[in-house]
This record gives C-alpha cells, sequence and structure tokens, in this order.
C-alpha cells in the first residue's frame, strides 16, 4: 500500500470514528472537537453554516466537489461543520471572531492559515482549501 492509498485510509477511518456524526463529509461539532484535532498535529478545515443559508449550501457544494476532485485535501486536512445555530454564542465561535454563517477557516496549530467570509467562488475557495495542503 502506498503513502497516499495509507493517508487516505487512516483519514477515512478516524474521520468515521464511533460516536461522532458526520453531515455531507464533514464531521459534525461537538465541544472541544477542534481543540482536539490541532492538538493531535492535524490541520482542521472549519465550515461555520447553517441548514437554511443559501450562501453556506453553495460553499458546501463547492468544498465537496473540489474534495471529490483531489482528493490530497481529504489526506491533509480534518473537515468540520459548526452549526451556526447551535453555535452562534460558544466560544468556538466567538473565540475566533467569527463574524458571522457561511465563515470557511483553515487552521493548524495555534495559527489561522486562512479565512473566507461568505465567499462563493470556486477559486477563491480553492485557495483557501491549498493552505491546509
Amino acid at each position: 500500500m502506498n503513502r497516499r492509498h495509507f493517508l487516505l485510509a487512516a483519514t477515512a477511518t478516524a474521520a468515521f470514528a464511533p460516536g461522532m456524526s458526520h453531515a455531507a463529509g464533514f464531521v459534525t461539532y461537538r465541544d472541544g472537537l477542534i481543540r482536539e484535532a490541532l492538538a493531535a498535529g492535524q490541520t482542521v478545515f472549519v465550515d461555520y453554516s447553517a441548514t437554511w443559508c443559501s450562501t453556506c449550501k453553495r460553499q458546501e457544494r463547492v468544498i465537496n466537489a473540489l474534495r471529490a476532485a483531489d482528493p490530497a485535501y481529504d489526506a491533509a486536512m480534518t473537515f468540520v461543520k459548526v452549526d451556526w445555530d447551535d453555535f452562534k454564542s460558544h466560544p468556538v465561535t466567538r473565540a475566533r471572531g467569527i463574524p458571522r454563517r457561511s465563515t470557511l477557516l483553515v487552521l493548524r496549530g495555534e495559527a489561522e492559515l486562512g479565512r473566507l467570509v461568505a465567499g462563493t467562488s470556486e477559486a477563491d475557495i480553492k485557495a483557501l482549501m491549498r493552505k491546509g495542503l
């Protein structure tokens, strides 16, 4: 098994571990999840979204298409969806100064590698995702 296949298999196994729920290829946020993933050395792509938000839906379609076209994204990052309606006043949102739903972040360690607020262009989202590679 080559390294890339191993990383893909390991990521899939970790992402779909028991006790974690998923929304369209994203791990659904639970308290402490992002902090734990960062402490474990993972790069985390965070999508602050709401089920009723049309901008969020467009972002999700673009993200999923980019992930399907290039498996390197899934090998390099953990994708986490934070439900805006449940966590808009929570420290996971306030501590990072998230202004609104439809905010996307790429995090590694203590650093924020990039952020996109309400952007839906494929080029902008791809540029953000590439920061996590």
